[in-house]
């Protein structure tokens, strides 16, 4: 666990934004103490099929964070997602804020920057963001402490970010009857995943867990908030004293039949140069399809 002191005694008012098209939950955090927010993990709306990018989504929350006459000053994101694009320099363009992600996004940029054969205009130093996140980094939402744990394997450069008494998990971890992310892309380590998820789980039994993904298993109505005292007593995959050589042993088997996400080749491009979609040499919108490497 990070040495940073959690105070469950702020509360920070949570609006969560389900995408029903991704199965994301992305989040406004609103300081208790003042107007200032943070949005956590947007979504950039995208028809593949139409080659159409739209933004029905950021626009609701910019809706919500107008409405409420709040100030945006961070536009976080967990880690590089591989199922939706960011909408980050949408949001940052109409309302302000920094955005700010794990500095480990400096290995997903070199691996996925070969893969997609990206020129050296790309540049691989995570400058495309305005902060890059060490484990442990502090930073605040106005008068609100928040702070950044690295949790690496669903990706290198997956953060849990705490707020208060809530935590935005990103893909460490699902709710209770959901387990756990992959661990199988490029630079991701089950064992790695384990730990990490030991770590959040080591923040105090009512902390509330925010999560970025729901996929309704059995049928159940969506769901995103849990706490870890939840999670510990009755997640599927690591809760109720499951060891790391069990989770290790049931997540690579798992991975191996799990097919690649939807919208894996947009969303690599574009969350990887921080919302920005990739252009071509007349400056035109424009996406690769990498064949046969992934």
């Amino acid at each position: 666990m990070s040495d940073n002191p959690v105070n469950m005694e702020l509360h920070p008012q949570v609006e969560a934004f389900f995408d029903a098209a991704t199965n994301t939950i992305s989040y406004v955090v609103k300081d208790p103490g003042s107007n200032a927010c943070a949005v956590v993990d947007s979504v950039m709306d995208i028809d593949m099929a139409a080659g159409r990018i739209t933004y029905d989504h950021a626009d609701a929350m910019i809706a919500h964070i107008e409405h409420e006459g709040l100030s945006l000053e961070w536009i976080i994101e967990t880690h590089v997602h591989a199922d939706h694009l960011s909408a980050a320099p949408y949001i940052q363009e109409r309302l302000g804020g920094k955005i700010g992600i794990g500095e480990k996004i400096m290995i997903v940029q070199d691996v996925f920057g070969k893969i997609f054969n990206e020129g050296t205009e790309f540049q691989r130093d995570g400058s495309q963001f305005d902060r890059l996140f060490k484990d442990g980094d502090s930073y605040t939402v106005g008068s609100m402490q928040c702070f950044a744990i690295h949790t690496p394997g669903h990706t290198p450069a997956c953060m849990v970010h705490v707020m208060g008494d809530a935590a935005f998990v990103g893909d460490t971890l699902f709710m209770p009857d959901g387990g756990s992310a992959r661990a199988d892309f490029p630079g991701g380590d089950a064992g790695e995943l384990y730990d990490s998820i030991r770590r959040v789980l080591s923040l105090p039994d009512a902390m509330r867990l925010f999560m970025c993904h729901d996929y309704g298993p059995g049928g159940r109505d969506i769901a995103w908030e849990t706490t870890v005292a939840e999670e510990k007593a009755n997640n599927i995959h690591v809760g109720d004293g499951k060891t790391r050589e069990e989770f290790v042993r049931f997540r690579t088997e798992r991975d191996a039949q799990l097919n690649m996400p939807r919208l894996i080749l947009p969303s690599l491009q574009v969350n990887m140069r921080a919302g920005e979609v990739p252009r071509d040499r007349d400056g035109n919108p424009m996406l690769k399809l990498p064949v046969n490497r992934l």
